[in-house]
């Protein structure tokens, strides 16, 4: 058994939120890895209702703070105790995983474009981001608009 194994069943046993939403991020990778190697994007499906599953499983673990309370440059980190998969934080996370948030700096520190396999994972990210956004608000007023109507309206 490898570091990396008795970390991830450490997790499971003692974190589970974090083990959770590591297994997330694990699994919205290889589908945005996917839906790239294939061409396809990620709004239609398989993709979509793939990454949809996602969000509801963090949903329910109770990982997606309201994008409302989350913090604009809150410092991410997916070993911190606090999982947060909000739309904003979630593509942070991949951004980081992926080193585009350093190349993004690099590009605007030396006035250069990103190169193209960075861009496409950029644009692949502002996907999910919109996805995730539009789910999140959606679920966030569904009571709103699916309480039963009260007698006074009778």
């Amino acid at each position: 058994m490898n570091s990396e194994d008795i970390s991830t069943s450490d997790d499971k046993k003692n974190n589970p939120a974090r083990f959770i939403a590591r297994e997330i991020l694990n699994g919205l990778e290889t589908l945005i890895q996917e839906a790239q190697a294939n061409t396809r994007p990620l709004e239609v499906d398989p993709y979509r209702s793939r990454m949809f599953e996602f969000f509801v499983t963090a949903d329910g673990a109770g990982l997606i703070k309201d994008d409302r309370d989350v913090a604009a440059f809150e410092d991410l980190d997916e070993d911190s105790n606090e999982m947060d998969l909000s739309a904003d934080s979630l593509c942070r996370l991949l951004a980081r995983r992926w080193g585009l948030d350093m190349a993004a700096r690099e590009a605007q520190a030396l006035q250069t474009r990103l190169p193209a396999d960075q861009l496409e994972r950029m644009r692949l990210l502002w996907s999910v981001m919109r996805m995730w956004i539009e789910w999140s608000y959606a679920w966030r007023r569904w009571n709103e608009f699916h309480s039963p109507p009260s007698e006074t309206s009778v």
